[in-house]
């Protein structure tokens, strides 16, 4: 039986009430910009992010500015992990194929992997610089094969975030535009005067960003609605309290409502986290985020055994789950609800965020109960086409088509499969009462 050494604070915020406040605002927003297009857009930024300039579409004179000012260690670093997400993306893209088969003589079914045409990459800014994000919504795209990506982030405290273009541009953007908030997605969504739709929007942001992706959904494709980031950590009596500390607190710091979760079956291990991590946010230059995440929405768990800590931590679905025992791969039998998992004490959450290569835009709020994360399939359409080159197939399909139809009083559907029956049954009753006769008949 389980035991807490720490919980969750219960929120004394009204949460629907502030997810209301939140639906308005967006709704409004969209509103405005789908009526009054860039000048909408214009205000929102100018309002937003104290940002109106000539144009939000960087020019590549400009991109090309921006990039010889960086220091070449950045852009190096840029490019190695850009390698890593292009080298997986693309061993994902040749799991998926086309096919054809013949499942009857003369018919032949097909499947085919289209990439949607244009997509859109939100990369997050606001307090920090998110440049990881252009790598996963980028790159994964042009791998996929599309071949329009529009990247937008927003400008940070009026400043163009320079490594945040850079990794914009060498990830193969088409267009960049400094634009960030609703205003931008809503621009990708609907179009504008200057900013041409796009079919999927990807990446993460704010409640707002999010809550745009909700509304604008159906008119346009997105890849999820993600929440504050999510961290779980399973650990057992093996584990080193400072490594698991530092990890929890590494994804802590995303912001003051991000979950920070430890699921051991070591009570002894479970006091040593909290007091280690009780010495390291005082020091942390991310404290004021890492702090409240930890207060409020920390939780250390002391599991019975195994078989318990594997069901409690499937039970949060978390975002990010982090396996450091004995035998972290076991995790791969007995986990089936995360974003993402990593295995033992040579990697942690943060290589997933910004260097190893997989994709780091994952679901949030139990949604890995039913999806998975961000991945070329994403931006491939899997369509189907079929043939029929036998007139007896097709006539035996026909016969099938006809009762199938009249069981379901769908009498247009039946006669379509009649016509094809005719090749070999003669005209059908219904059509010779019209004085008409089948083809080739």
């Amino acid at each position: 039986m389980s035991a807490v050494l720490k919980s969750a604070v219960p929120t004394t915020t009204d949460l629907a009430e502030v997810d209301e406040q939140v639906r308005e605002t967006v709704a409004a927003v969209i509103a405005d910009i789908r009526k009054n297009g860039d000048d909408a857009v214009r205000r929102y930024s100018e309002k937003f992010d104290q940002w109106s300039p000539t144009s939000f579409r960087l020019s590549a004179e400009h991109i090309e500015e921006i990039v010889a000012g960086i220091d070449p260690q950045v852009i190096e670093d840029i490019a190695f992990v850009q390698a890593q997400v292009r080298g997986f993306a693309e061993r994902q893209r040749e799991s998926i194929t086309d096919f054809e088969v013949e499942t009857l003589p003369g018919v032949h079914l097909g499947q085919k992997n289209i990439p949607i045409s244009a997509s859109g990459a939100y990369v997050p800014g606001g307090r920090y610089p998110l440049v990881a994000s252009a790598h996963m919504t980028i790159v994964t795209a042009k791998v996929a094969g599309v071949p329009r990506v529009v990247a937008c982030t927003p400008p940070i405290r009026g400043e163009i975030p320079a490594a945040t273009v850079a990794a914009m541009s060498l990830a193969g953007a088409d267009e960049i535009y400094l634009l960030g908030g609703v205003q931008a997605v809503a621009a990708l969504a609907m179009g504008t005067e200057t900013i041409g739709r796009v079919d999927m929007i990807a990446g993460p942001g704010n409640a707002y960003v999010a809550e745009a992706k909700r509304q604008l959904f159906g008119a346009v494709g997105i890849d999820l609605i993600a929440g504050p980031t999510e961290i779980l950590v399973i650990a057992d009596e093996f584990a080193d309290p400072v490594t698991v500390a530092v990890d929890l607190l590494s994804q802590a710091e995303h912001g003051p409502d991000s979950p920070a979760v430890l699921v051991t079956t070591s009570e002894s291990l479970g006091r040593q986290v909290i007091d280690t991590i009780e010495r390291i946010l005082p020091e942390m230059p991310t404290r004021d985020f890492a702090g409240p995440a930890w207060r409020d929405h920390g939780q250390v768990i002391v599991a019975a055994d195994m078989d318990e800590a594997w069901a409690i931590a499937d039970s949060f679905a978390s975002e990010h789950v982090q396996v450091l025992t004995a035998a972290p791969r076991e995790a791969l039998t007995r986990l089936r609800n995360y974003g993402a998992l990593f295995l033992g004490q040579g990697t942690c959450v943060s290589y997933g965020d910004k260097v190893i290569g997989t994709n780091h835009v994952l679901p949030t709020r139990g949604a890995a109960n039913y999806t998975g994360g961000l991945w070329v399939g994403k931006y491939l359409k899997t369509v189907t086409y079929q043939e029929v080159v036998d007139p007896s197939t097709s006539a035996e399909l026909g016969r099938i088509c006809g009762r199938a139809s009249r069981v379901e009083l769908f009498e247009g559907h039946a006669r379509s499969g009649d016509i094809r029956a005719a090749v070999q049954d003669g005209t059908p009753g219904w059509l010779s009462d019209l004085g008409l006769r089948a083809a080739g008949r």
